[in-house]
């Protein structure tokens, strides 16, 4: 251990991660919470094409890759195959997708998956767009956001529309549901091994930077993580048995601007639109705290 966190790197180093990726620091923190008694199933994207280039990998547990769409099912059969062969208590499960592979063209299998009660611990990282596949607009992309799909021009300013509340969708399901941050190591682990001790499934949530898609300097992951989370746009907060509890809170509130402007992927934004970010991001905490506070059960 090292300030508490274990030493021993089960997502091991030469990976081909752009430099300052925050998924493979996440993969990382999440594989050192879980432990050496894993079996991860891996959606394609980013992760899969940079850590197992044939014939090479950098994975040192069971690892299976999937279609873009089937993480969720394909960790399902992994799940009925453990409990045949009586070794289900044994093994932690994972399945791995992007925002794309999970908010969008996976959530079909995801929601399959949780409503069949299957014990596994999915975790979505969330760098908002289909990065691997050229930085097309996903459910989880931030609304006036440029992507390939979604460009900023003189008649569209980006993405249209507000980032899909995923974690809530999936608390309705009735699952343990947490979001995470890699800027944050201790409250991530934290948060995945109470998922993995979760009867059914249970769903993490870590917000990835992304240095090509958001258009910043690859030593810039964790500063805009920790900026991402100080403006109130990526709340911390936890959902078990249908209750909501925020987990952190910003010591010092900063505007949403502060996070925004650093990013080449909201650089054409008018104050207008800053504006309107803002309004949805104090919108979203009050009706969270409020979740909170009153302790209304979403599941």
């Amino acid at each position: 251990m090292i300030n508490n966190i274990p030493t021993d790197e089960l997502f091991a180093s030469g990976h081909r991660a752009c430099a300052g990726c925050g998924q493979a620091l996440a993969v990382r923190l999440v594989m050192k919470a879980a432990g050496k008694n894993t079996i991860v199933a891996n959606a394609t994207g980013c992760l899969e094409v940079f850590s197992t280039p044939y014939p090479e990998t950098s994975w040192r547990v069971p690892w299976i890759h999937g279609a873009f769409e089937t993480a969720a099912s394909v960790a399902s059969g992994v799940d009925k195959a453990l409990v045949k062969q009586k070794k289900r208590k044994k093994v932690n499960l994972l399945a791995f997708g992007g925002d794309g592979g999970t908010f969008d063209i996976g959530f079909q299998a995801l929601s399959g998956a949780a409503e069949r009660g299957h014990k596994l611990t999915y975790v979505c990282f969330d760098n908002g767009a289909y990065m691997n596949t050229g930085i097309q607009r996903s459910g989880a992309t931030p609304k006036y956001a440029a992507t390939t799909t979604s460009p900023a021009g003189k008649k569209i300013h980006g993405k249209t529309e507000f980032k899909k509340p995923m974690p809530l969708i999936m608390a309705a399901h009735g699952c343990y549901v947490a979001t995470a941050s890699v800027a944050f190591p201790h409250d991530l682990i934290k948060k995945v091994q109470k998922a993995l001790k979760h009867k059914g499934l249970s769903y993490v949530q870590v917000f990835s930077p992304c240095i090509p898609g958001w258009g910043i300097p690859s030593n810039m992951s964790i500063e805009s993580a920790k900026l991402a989370f100080k403006t109130k746009i990526t709340p911390l907060f936890e959902v078990e048995n249908g209750i909501v509890t925020i987990t952190n809170r910003p010591s010092k509130e900063l505007p949403v601007e502060e996070y925004l402007s650093r990013q080449k992927r909201f650089k054409h934004l008018s104050q207008k639109e800053i504006d309107d970010v803002q309004s949805h991001v104090d919108t979203e905490w009050e009706k969270l705290a409020h979740l909170e506070e009153t302790k209304v059960r979403i599941s």
